[in-house]
């Protein structure tokens, strides 16, 4: 078995986890599928465009941060910046790559095309303005920008939680303005209530409300004509939120959270809350119940999955299968044993 090949065993598994713990898609078991069976693939998100730009950049060898870039607000802004660093030494850049891997396995595996700002955790990804004309230019029902927080070059262990950046209203551009005063903010308040749902305790610092924070610098929004949802998952100097930002499991669950933001805002589900009013989102209802795993069943998933990732060796996953396996939610088992039982061409690899 090759490397590519379990490179993509490990990408599936984690869609079909994704997609299965969002309740974005019930698949069928292996026992019930003939021998000729392909995996199966949700079509949640079928003829829908996605934009996921994971923040910030692997270097920025050969180019200049403090380029002045438009800001959509008739001013000049760096270009780019470097990014926050986790108290644990993990670069920001890299938590955004990886959770939006995550996410956009889950989207692809709903029928989704998924646009991404940049190719890799390796090397340049462009200015905050070329970013925002991709995600115009690519025609995505949402664009959403991955980020974390940073209160302070040392340890912050009372400031905590996820915020959504939203736009001071109005915007200069009248594109832009009906775009993110309308459906932007539609869809900020669908991925802060998702966020509730996953159970991520709301940001307790920087002016935020109910998640939700009104900024008039950020150019990723205010020059952006699709609706832009900016997204700070957790402040990097809290150790608490670095663990779960850093952590496998973690960024299973957040990639959940965001997985399951953009199918709702796609599949055109309501806001939980009432209409907000300009300059204020409000106060986070209620949200309405949904179908998916609760922290319960996905803590007993999250360590089967996470074995799976980590082993390349077939006897090994077969003997997770038969053992660990028994215990892990039977949707998401069979989702996966679907995903496994395609990619070894009608064999599971036991025995």
């Amino acid at each position: 078995m090759t490397q590519t090949r379990f490179s993509r065993m490990r990408m599936s598994i984690t869609a079909a986890a994704v997609a299965v713990a969002t309740g974005a898609a019930v698949l069928s078991a292996v026992t019930t599928a003939p021998a000729s069976a392909a995996p199966a693939a949700g079509t949640s998100l079928a003829g829908k465009t996605v934009f996921l730009d994971p923040g910030h950049q692997g270097s920025a060898a050969g180019h200049n941060l403090s380029q002045q870039v438009v800001d959509g607000r008739g001013g000049k802004k760096d270009c780019q910046t470097t990014g926050a660093t986790a108290v644990n030494g993990t670069p920001e850049h890299t938590i955004n790559w990886e959770v939006a891997q995550l996410v956009k396995a889950g989207l692809e595996s709903q029928g989704a095309r998924v646009v991404l700002s940049r190719p890799d955790d390796t090397g340049w990804g462009g200015c905050v303005d070329e970013r925002a004309a991709a995600a115009s230019r690519s025609g995505a029902a949402i664009a959403v920008s991955l980020h974390a927080d940073s209160t302070t070059t040392g340890t912050d262990a009372t400031k905590k939680g996820f915020h959504m950046i939203v736009p001071t209203l109005p915007i200069p551009d009248a594109t832009v303005n009906a775009v993110q005063s309308g459906e932007g903010r539609k869809a900020s308040t669908v991925m802060r209530d998702a966020f509730v749902r996953a159970g991520f305790p709301t940001a307790n610092y920087a002016g935020v409300v109910d998640g939700i924070q009104t900024r008039p610098d950020i150019a990723a929004v205010n020059l952006t004509k699709v609706p832009a949802v900016f997204i700070e998952m957790g402040n990097l100097s809290n150790p608490a939120d670095a663990a779960a930002l850093t952590g496998k499991d973690g960024q299973l669950k957040y990639s959940m959270a965001i997985t399951e933001g953009i199918v709702n805002y796609a599949k055109g589900a309501a806001a939980a809350s009432t209409t907000p009013s300009p300059q204020n989102l409000g106060a986070a209802p209620a949200p309405e119940a949904t179908p998916q795993a609760g922290d319960g069943e996905l803590s007993a998933v999250l360590p089967f999955v996470q074995k799976l990732l980590g082993t390349s060796d077939p006897a090994e996953i077969g003997q997770l299968l038969l053992t660990d396996g028994q215990d892990a939610s039977a949707q998401v088992l069979n989702a996966m044993l679907v995903v496994l039982y395609g990619l070894f061409d009608g064999k599971l690899p036991i025995g």
